[in-house]
């Protein structure tokens, strides 16, 4: 181990109390901490800018001259990547606010608990390692790449982009499937965006959102006197956009009385103003999209058949964010980036840990949920990278070692029962059949992360050969299903092409 590995961490007391300082450097001298002292604020500014910087600074509130917050504020700014721990006499909300506003690690109240001192300095110093141990900030992309907001490079959503680029140059009616929270009004908006209709409006209109009784008001006007409450003329959506691109997210929500309209609209381009007697043209391009299975609701007749294939002329599918988890590393950089141009948040970067657990996550509320997520944990990040620690704790949850053997079956039929008990050769080898078993039955590619993070968790170090072969096994078994296709064999197993390749290699 070289000297620089061996050091111990250093930890700058900042107090003009002397006795606190004294006391403070015995208790984290016991510990084996190198220790640091700054009578004041002013000092211990300057001895963070002439360093060596310390991996810790304990930050005393009230003090003489320059007060803690504001060091606090300017000992952030020469470096943003100081933890920093506050102490204070009074817990005030105003302290715990201010404190956690100018990126403090976390407080302590005098008088001191020793054990609890030295948990919340331990606690930092992780975090502060974790922070150097996930590197450099090296963009994945550019945010001016994705002006579109739709990011992604798997092959489900390099079809989308074929799709998109296919009908802008028509003004085909397009209909956009796709559980919520998968892009589909981006979609809509980059069609738009790259038809001869740019420069006209884009109208949005949320189909669920307005109730039936107002809902052909909304689209189609009204005029003065047409029903309670209708005190003058209203102009509607689509003689709004006459020459643009009106956009009916969640249409499989719309009433059957205005689906009547809607075809209308589609068939001949005329709409009347709800309680009007006058035919007015409008020359409107409509992208519909829905969450709903369309098909069914027409067996159920629900939903108009006639509409089902005039707005169905091309459908661009949203592929959930659980089917294009590779897309996880490149949506989450998109987000940071936008995040920290936008001044919304100081995390710029997150950890390889924090990674992994974002990609083993299901995402049932797909990208919109991994936007607040990533939101969330940038604005809370105590460093400059989003750490495990910042996830929010069901995003933990469902991705540790008790989750993954719950999520994947019956816990009384969990095929990793059976092996529970068994040896680390037969746990091993049983593990590569489930998840052989389970992509060549068409079981979701998550299957081989959730066994894979089973298995690290029961054999822990002293099985990294047997990793290896059941992971050599399951890529054969896989690549044997596919009858050899590496593509299909990848696509099952989660993996890009040239991962695979190189594990084959």
């Amino acid at each position: 181990m070289s000297e620089a590995a061996a050091k111990p961490p250093t930890i700058l007391i900042v107090d003009d109390d002397a006795e606190i300082r004294y006391s403070l450097t015995r208790v984290f001298s016991s510990r084996g901490y190198q220790v640091a002292e700054a009578a004041s604020g002013e000092l211990g500014l300057a001895a963070v800018k002439k360093g060596p910087v310390p991996d810790l600074v304990f930050l005393d509130v009230r003090m003489g001259g320059m007060g803690g917050i504001e060091t606090l504020r300017l000992i952030r700014s020469v470096n943003p990547r100081q933890l920093v721990v506050l102490m204070t006499a009074f817990g005030t909300a105003q302290t715990a606010i201010e404190a956690m506003k100018y990126g403090a690690f976390d407080y302590v109240m005098k008088p001191f608990d020793p054990p609890k001192v030295l948990a919340i300095a331990e606690a930092a110093l992780k975090t502060h390692a974790d922070l150097r141990a996930a590197g450099d900030y090296k963009p994945a992309l550019n945010t001016e790449d994705y002006k579109e907001g739709i990011v992604g490079n798997s092959p489900v959503m390099q079809e989308v982009f074929k799709i998109i680029g296919q009908v802008t140059a028509s003004d085909v009616t397009v209909m956009i499937t796709g559980e919520s929270g998968t892009g589909k009004e981006l979609v809509a908006r980059s069609i738009w965006k790259h038809s001869h209709r740019a420069g006209k409006p884009f109208i949005a209109v949320n189909c669920a959102a307005i109730p039936d009784n107002l809902i052909e008001s909304e689209l189609f006007g009204h005029e003065r006197g047409s029903f309670t409450g209708a005190t003058g003329q209203r102009i509607g959506k689509f003689e709004l956009c006459d020459g643009g691109t009106i956009f009916l997210d969640e249409i499989g929500d719309m009433a059957p009385a205005t689906q009547t309209k809607i075809l209308r609209v589609l068939q001949a381009g005329e709409i009347q103003r709800v309680g009007g007697t006058d035919t007015l043209k409008v020359d409107v391009r409509v992208i519909a999209a829905t969450n709903k299975d369309l098909e069914a609701m027409v067996k159920a007749k629900t939903f108009r058949e006639d509409l089902y294939y005039r707005l169905n002329v091309v459908r661009i599918k949203m592929p959930a964010l659980r089917e294009r988890a590779e897309d996880i590393p490149l949506i989450t950089d998109f987000c940071l980036q936008t995040l920290v141009k936008q001044r919304k948040a100081h995390a710029a970067r997150v950890s390889a840990e924090a990674l992994a657990v974002l990609i083993r996550y299901p995402w049932p509320g797909n990208v919109r949920e991994l936007e607040n997520v990533i939101y969330r944990s940038a604005v809370i990040a105590q460093g400059d990278a989003i750490l495990v620690k910042d996830l929010p704790a069901e995003i933990r949850s469902a991705t540790s070692t008790e989750a993954v053997v719950g999520e994947t079956s019956d816990v009384s039929h969990s095929p990793f029962e059976s092996v529970r008990t068994a040896n680390a050769e037969q746990v091993a080898l049983a593990t590569a059949r489930v998840v052989a078993e389970s992509v060549a039955s068409g079981e979701p590619a998550l299957t081989v992360t959730r066994a894979l993070d089973y298995l690290h968790a029961e054999l822990r170090q002293e099985s990294e050969p047997l990793l290896e072969r059941v992971t050599q096994e399951l890529i054969q078994r896989s690549v044997a299903a596919a009858g050899g296709d590496l593509k299909v064999a990848a696509a099952e197993l989660g993996l890009t092409l040239a991962a695979l390749k190189k594990r084959l290699k």
